[in-house]
């Protein structure tokens, strides 16, 4: 169940990024208020994660599904543009968190 909340965390990690990206430098009340809630559940499933895992495992797994989960949503979403050679290092990100998952023996 833990590493189920600490997946739940990066998702709302990537949901508060998106949110506040939506709402317009927080000028948009309901993606604002999205921003905040997202924010909120991150931070109370990484602490739920945290009781039972490693600080120095679950949070650097947690920023990184937040931060490939939001490469992923500005691509898809906003329609950002990347170079090939950053989808490299994205990769990279992906095979660090799996790393680290795979060898804390957690």
């Amino acid at each position: 169940m833990t590493w189920f909340y600490l997946i739940i965390a990066g998702i709302f990690e990537v949901t508060w990024a998106t949110t506040m990206k939506l709402s317009h430098g927080l000028t948009n009340l309901s993606y604002s208020l999205a921003t905040i809630v997202g924010l909120i559940l991150s931070f109370l499933f990484l602490e739920l994660a945290i009781k039972h895992l490693p600080l120095s495992l679950a949070y650097p797994i947690w920023t990184g599904i937040g931060a490939v989960g939001s490469i992923i949503v500005g691509v898809v979403l906003f329609k950002d543009q990347l170079p090939t050679i950053t989808w490299l290092f994205v990769a990279l990100l992906v095979i660090g968190i799996v790393g680290i998952k795979v060898t804390s023996g957690h």
